[in-house]
């Protein structure tokens, strides 16, 4: 924890890994605009039509993620050892943070290829729930990064926890062994598809609020609670 405290300590400085931290908050927010538009798109309308150029959007965060590894590098290369926790944190999690960004776009891909909105017919229940959950799990992760905020991150790592990606795959599972019979192929196609994208958007988020509790070499894994590996780190 020690670690994410000095690097959110940094915006009391006006350096480079500063600016590096601000972009990845800059990434997440973009981030956002095209999951919740390709949502949108896929799901609650019969036009993959965004108000959002999302490819501009996606090139923009990949861009961000080389300027951020650019300055972390050069201001390592002159700090020395001192920030070198910090700036592999930061490096670390823009690449979650690109990976939401790819999967956002594949959602998008995926309305343009289905022509009409995509309604789950029995399955509709559980793929709103889960497109629920996953939704405020990014909506929180987002807000949570970017204040450090520990005990709302213990409670998202918690959530996430909780059934989610089992969830994902006993659906998709359903799906595959044919045993969701209301559904075209075209539709059983995008449906598994669509639960994918949104586990995996949910995986890159928890791996982010990991990194507000974790210290660096357990980022993307459970808190650690007992006394001894606590002391330990």
């Amino acid at each position: 924890m020690a670690m994410w405290k000095n690097l959110f300590n940094l915006f009391r400085k006006d350096d480079l890994l500063t600016q590096a931290l601000r972009e990845s908050h800059a990434m997440l927010d973009l981030d956002l605009k095209i999951f919740e538009a390709s949502v949108s798109s896929l799901r609650r309308s019969d036009s993959s039509e965004v108000e959002v150029d999302i490819y501009l959007i996606d090139k923009k965060i990949n861009a961000y993620e080389r300027d951020v590894r650019r300055k972390v590098l050069t201001h390592l290369s002159f700090s020395g050892s001192a920030d070198l926790a910090s700036g592999l944190i930061l490096v670390s999690v823009v690449i979650d943070i690109e990976r939401i960004g790819d999967y956002a776009k594949n959602i998008h891909d995926l309305a343009r290829a289905h022509s009409a909105r995509l309604a789950a017919k029995s399955l509709e229940p559980e793929v709103a729930a889960i497109e629920e959950r996953v939704a405020g799990l990014f909506r929180d992760t987002v807000a949570a990064f970017r204040t450090s905020d520990v005990e709302k991150s213990r409670a998202i790592m918690v959530d996430y926890k909780e059934g989610l990606s089992a969830r994902c795959d006993d659906l998709v599972n359903r799906i595959v062994s044919g045993r969701v019979t209301d559904l075209s192929g075209g539709e059983a196609a995008a449906i598994a598809l669509y639960v994918r994208y949104l586990k995996r958007i949910g995986a890159h988020s928890r791996n982010i609020i990991t990194s507000v509790v974790n210290p660096f070499h357990r980022i993307g894994y459970r808190e650690k609670t007992d006394r001894s590996s606590r002391t330990a780190s």
